[in-house]
This record gives C-alpha cells, sequence and structure tokens, in this order.
C-alpha cells in the first residue's frame, strides 16, 4: 500500500465515525422546531463526512503503483528536509497555539488581529501599511458575520473590559 493510500484510508476511517456521529448522535439532540428547518446546526458535519468519505475514496481508488509518477519538481524530497521552511510552519503553529491561548484575555478583535498581522509577517510581507488595516478589518469583519448574522456570541474585548 502507498502513502496516499494508507493516508486516504485513515482519513476514511475518520470520516466515517466523523459522520456516523453526525447522522446518528445530534439527530436525538435537536429541538422541536429544528426539525422542519432546512438548515440544521448538523447540516454542515454532515456534508463534510460525506464529502470526506468521497474525497479519501477517490483517493484510495485512483493512486497506486499503477499510477505511480515520476518524481518531479513538486513533490516532497524527505532526504532534503533542511531546504524547506520547516522554520516558519513551526512558528505558524507556534502563533496558532498562542492565538489559541490569548482569545479570552484579549478578546477576539485584538487576538485575531495580531494573530492576521504575525501569521503575514511570518509569511514574508513587510508592508505594514497595508498589513495592519487588512488585519483588523478582517477581524471585525468575521467577528460581525458571527456576531450579527449567526447570532452568536463572540466576546470581542478583553475580560476585563466587558
Amino acid at each position: 500500500m502507498t502513502l496516499d493510500r494508507s493516508i486516504a484510508f485513515i482519513f476514511l476511517i475518520l470520516c466515517i465515525v466523523y459522520s456516523y456521529t453526525a447522522f446518528i448522535s445530534m439527530e436525538a439532540s435537536l429541538l422541536p422546531f429544528e426539525r422542519n428547518m432546512s438548515f440544521l446546526p448538523n447540516t454542515m458535519p454532515k456534508w463534510l463526512g460525506v464529502l470526506g468519505i468521497l474525497c479519501s475514496l477517490v483517493v484510495i481508488f485512483n493512486t497506486g503503483p499503477e499510477h505511480a509518477h515520476k518524481p518531479g519538481d513538486g513533490d516532497i524530497n524527505y532526504r532534503r528536509l533542511g531546504d524547506y521552511k520547516i522554520g516558519q510552519a513551526l512558528m505558524l503553529i507556534g502563533a496558532m497555539l498562542a492565538y489559541a491561548l490569548l482569545l479570552r484575555t484579549l478578546g477576539f478583535l485584538a487576538a485575531t488581529s495580531l494573530f492576521l498581522a504575525g501569521g503575514s509577517a511570518i509569511l514574508g510581507e513587510r508592508n505594514l501599511k497595508l498589513m495592519i488595516p487588512i488585519s483588523i478589518a478582517a477581524a471585525f469583519f468575521i467577528w460581525y458575520l458571527v456576531q450579527e448574522v449567526l447570532g452568536i456570541f463572540l466576546r470581542p474585548w478583553p475580560f476585563f473590559l466587558g
């Protein structure tokens, strides 16, 4: 079994378990008025599970020795991992962890703006005049969509201000 197929097989098992959870266990927790709605809280998990199963099956059936290709420029050479930007990836993972830890203390707007600006700086953006306003505007836009459009409470300010 090739690496692609083995990863797709693991992904298939995860998607089957996720779909089972979305289809079976979430049906019982619906409120009476939610049963006739067109978009339910479990609609997206159902579709994500089904699409994940389909994608993993496509990878399982369309890869293997008969579909093997010659190594090209886009392939990862495992003998030369030092040539890749692993430091950037680790710094982004660290920024994600810091974002998760600072979300409650700083509030959504400040934590998200800092994460977006810091993430773009890690990836190489150096134009602060462009980076900071875009990250602040994106944080406000996301907060507005979640808070006002979806109706999910999201604490915008730090805990000591609200």
